[in-house]
């Protein structure tokens, strides 16, 4: 069951003391929190979110965050991770809303989970502590060996507060033409190919000029920038998920400049790769 759609990989409850103060945190997995008590703040790219009780937050995967706690808080927080190999991911491919009021009834599947999931909460809140490859790889792991019915049942709850979200989510690009669709599932899964606008536009029976003008149109970047950050969130993963070195990452990526990955991976996902490694060193290590 593992081998698709949602992953499990944390739940659990936590109670802070004006101890939930973390910054520059970026993942590749998404967090859904039910803010049980108290007051926190969220810092994103795009200003700050209040977290307040009885509200369900999401924080999607690969965005730059920080956390923000002066006093007693507690929440409920769920990890999860998407199949990476998907040509569409729900995560990724919708711009959701930060908060949502949550209901009895959202309250209680979220205590479902924890119930049928009771060894997955968290050590360590630091994320410095489990955001980490050996985590990733473990709890993947973990979830991959649930009996039968705990992973549909963890899978369709995850389905069903991730739906609360959806209800008011917006696709980050709405396609209509098919040749676009199809161009975006080709260069997901074969991101690691050295991609060029030529054969891209060939697949679509066009010109390579009215190739981008036709991508640009229905993605809203031209297909350089699209197919940048795809490769950046890709090493992103692979920075959290093997003991790659930087320059073999870039390579394995088809860039041929280490030094120009270097440059584009700090401007997409705000770190260094070397500084977003180093967020990601193994617990024994600290």
């Amino acid at each position: 069951m593992a081998s698709e759609g949602l992953i499990l990989l944390n739940i659990g409850h936590a109670v802070h003391y004006a101890d939930w103060n973390y910054k520059n945190v970026n993942s590749p997995f998404a967090r859904i929190y039910l803010v049980d008590k108290g007051e926190a703040r969220l810092h994103l790219p795009d200003g700050v979110q209040q977290l307040s009780p009885r509200n369900l937050y999401i924080i999607p995967p690969f965005t730059l965050h920080s956390y923000e706690c002066d006093n007693y808080y507690s929440l409920f927080y769920i990890h999860m991770y998407e199949n990476q190999s998907l040509a569409h991911r729900i995560l990724e491919d919708y711009i959701f809303p930060k908060e949502i009021a949550a209901t009895a009834f959202d309250r209680a599947l979220v205590e479902r989970l924890l119930e049928i999931n009771p060894e997955r909460e968290l050590k360590f809140y630091d994320p410095k502590q489990y955001d980490n490859s050996s985590s990733l790889i473990r709890n993947i792991s973990k979830y991959a060996k649930l009996p039968l019915h705990i992973s549909i049942e963890t899978k369709g709850i995850l389905f069903q507060l991730l739906s609360r979200f959806l209800e008011k989510a917006a696709p980050k690009n709405e396609i209509s033409d098919n040749r676009i669709e199809y161009i975006l599932a080709y260069i997901r899964k074969n991101i690691h190919r050295a991609l060029k606008l030529e054969d891209l536009a060939k697949r679509c029976n066009l010109s390579k000029d009215h190739f981008i003008r036709l991508f640009h149109k229905e993605v809203n970047l031209t297909p350089t920038s699209y197919i940048n950050q795809k490769k950046i969130e890709q090493a992103q993963l692979m920075l959290h998920t093997t003991d790659a070195m930087i320059k073999d990452i870039s390579f394995e990526l088809s860039f041929n400049d280490v030094s120009y990955f270097n440059r584009l991976f700090k401007k997409i996902s705000g770190l260094s790769p070397r500084e977003y490694r180093a967020t990601d060193l193994p617990e024994k290590n600290r």
